[in-house]
């Protein structure tokens, strides 16, 4: 399965299984198995060690205990649809697994916005001030 022009995930490392859809549809949908439960062990996979991380974070609840990512598609009628609607999901994860995150640069206000800030918090302080009634002793 080719995800990108340099990167391919081998047939044998995606396993299919086609089971009965849940929800309505009738007769048909009890007695015929269109829905696909694709599995992708990633753990075994030949994919480089940096994007087997960030797919198992990015696939969450789809992700076994033992490092296999189950995808399962049963919202189309025909098997062979659902099929290619479970290659087609596990190939956009795989591509967005690709590109690594953005190193967080970190960031600090300016000196004059922090000056800024403190100078309005001190006239907010004095106007508040000035609104009380004066004490006894004053």
């Amino acid at each position: 399965m080719r995800i990108t022009d340099t990167l391919a995930i081998d047939e044998s490392e995606i396993e299919e299984r086609f089971v009965r859809a849940s929800g309505p549809g009738g007769q048909h949908v009890n007695k015929t198995e269109t829905a696909v439960q694709l599995r992708f062990d990633v753990a075994r996979s030949t994919l480089d060690a940096g994007v087997k991380q960030r797919l198992v974070r990015l696939a969450g609840s789809r992700m076994t205990k033992e490092g296999v990512l189950v995808i399962q598609a049963d919202n189309q009628r025909s098997r062979e649809r659902n099929r290619s609607e479970a290659r087609d999901r596990l190939r956009r994860l795989v591509e967005r697994a690709l590109t690594p995150p953005k190193p967080r640069k970190k960031s600090r206000p300016s000196l004059s916005s922090v000056r800024k800030q403190k100078d309005a918090k001190a006239r907010r302080s004095t106007q508040k001030a000035l609104r009380q009634k004066p004490g006894p002793g004053d």
